[in-house]
């Protein structure tokens, strides 16, 4: 298959990643990502595993990473990180890190084999590795859209209870002026003030900027948190 140009751009109001390798943990890592609300593009010299998640993702490309001028057209520069999943051969995943890291994306993460692979990575440049053994893809992209949550859990298929920051915005504003239900699709079931978690909570006490809030969300609108 001839190699296409990328031509995806980063939006302002979504975060985007390039994922290259779409074995079980890239491909679980971009299909997450996708159902999180980010742009992602995957990377694949494999023409079958292109075609078969291509109708799921931003864009999917057939690339041989290992080729000359492979990264050309890539435009890594565009996205916010970068997840290298690639298996079975070191060369591709050192010189897709050492791209990632010469276009300034802020973030890569990469797949190592062993403890040994993952100091490599990490010596070249990947600002994180993780292993199939310890870190599952879906948990991985979970953290990688949600990068301001403190801490996630799954209640149900559906239904997520989430940890997030006190947002700039919500900073001397009571619950009930707020009104994140209605705003955010999230029902706040607990606040963390001074280190300690209180179900005690007030309509009319003000949120603060060193504060959490522990909501209750539907994953579909997971997006809205990471505003």
């Amino acid at each position: 298959m001839e190699r296409e140009k990328s031509d995806m751009k980063k939006r302002s109001d979504r975060e985007s990643y390039a994922v290259f390798g779409l074995g079980e943990f890239g491909k679980s890592v971009a299909l997450e990502l996708m159902e999180s609300g980010a742009d992602v593009m995957v990377i694949d010299k494999n023409e079958d595993r292109i075609s078969d998640i291509s109708d799921k993702v931003t864009l999917a490309m057939e690339v041989d990473v290992t080729e000359k001028r492979a990264f050309e057209n890539l435009g890594l520069s565009n996205f916010d990180g970068v997840i290298v999943a690639m298996t079975g051969c070191i060369e591709a995943c050192l010189v897709t890190i050492l791209a990632a890291k010469e276009e300034k994306v802020p973030f890569i993460l990469a797949k190592a084999h062993d403890s040994m692979q993952a100091v490599i990575f990490e010596k070249v440049g990947a600002d994180k590795t993780v292993t199939p053994e310890h870190d599952g893809g879906i948990r991985v992209a979970r953290n990688l859209a949600a990068g301001n949550f403190l801490d996630f859990f799954e209640l149900s298929g559906r239904i997520r209870m989430v940890e997030v920051a006190v947002r700039p915005e919500w900073v001397g504003k009571t619950l009930k002026e707020l009104d994140l239900r209605k705003h955010h699709r999230m029902n706040v079931v607990a606040i963390r003030r001074r280190g300690e978690l209180t179900t005690d909570i007030h309509p009319d006490a003000q949120l603060n900027q060193d504060e959490t809030v522990m909501v209750i969300i539907d994953k579909k609108y997971i997006s809205d948190l990471l505003g």
